[in-house]
């Protein structure tokens, strides 16, 4: 199952919800999928991508990716009119530096508008 998911992610080109997971594998428990993404999160296979509409997406990550706060992160691209996102990963999020006694666990930038795809439309 945990190939088949890999595969299922790798062929996207925007990040997925779980649901979108669970309408490709009808037949797959529920569980087992949520599972599976779970595992791939804890082993930064995986990322999460809060994009602002309340369902929580995920994203393969690039090779020799650790979902490291101060060097993998990159922008997210969500268009309003698809709603897709998807990985800009060529544009790096700078580190930020919190002010002292300020610890950062997370960082998300997410650039709305309309995707290239609708745009030319």
């Amino acid at each position: 199952m945990r190939l088949l998911i890999y595969k299922f992610l790798a062929e996207k080109k925007v990040a997925v919800t779980l649901s979108d997971t669970e309408n490709a594998f009808v037949k797959a428990d529920r569980t087992t999928l949520y599972r599976t993404i779970k595992t791939f999160v804890e082993n930064d296979i995986v990322h999460q991508i809060d994009d602002g509409t309340g369902t929580i997406k995920y994203a393969l990550c690039e090779v020799g990716c650790s979902c490291d706060i101060k060097t993998d992160l990159h922008l997210h691209f969500y268009c309003s009119n698809c709603n897709e996102t998807v990985c800009l990963t060529d544009h790096k999020i700078p580190q930020i530096n919190v002010p002292e006694g300020f610890i950062s666990e997370n960082v998300n930038l997410v650039v709305k508008g309309i995707c290239n795809k609708c745009s030319s439309m």
